[in-house]
C-alpha cells in the first residue's frame, strides 16, 4: 500500500514546524481571551489556524505548497534516488 503523500519536509524542518506552530497556536489562544475588538479576535484566530497548519504539516512531513511548487530538499532527493 503506497502513501498518498510523499515526505517533502526535512526532519529538522518538521521539528521546527511542530514547535513553532504549537507555540503560535497556544499564543493565539491565550491572546484571544483578552481581545478587545473583533479585528483582534480575527487576527488571533488566524494565528491559531496558522500554528495548527504548521503542526499538522510538520507531523505528517508533507507540505502541500511545497508539493505544488515541486520543491523537494536535496537531502530527501538523495534518499529516494
Amino acid at each position: 500500500m503506497s502513501s498518498r503523500w510523499s515526505i517533502n519536509i526535512t526532519p529538522a524542518e518538521r521539528v521546527a514546524r511542530v514547535v513553532i506552530g504549537g507555540l503560535a497556536a497556544i499564543a493565539g489562544a491565550l491572546l484571544m481571551g483578552g481581545a478587545g475588538s473583533t479585528l483582534a479576535v480575527v487576527l488571533e484566530l488566524l494565528l491559531v489556524l496558522a500554528g495548527l497548519d504548521l503542526v499538522v504539516t510538520g507531523a505528517l512531513g508533507h507540505c502541500p505548497l511545497y508539493a505544488r511548487l515541486g520543491r523537494v530538499p536535496a537531502s530527501l532527493k538523495e534518499r529516494t534516488s
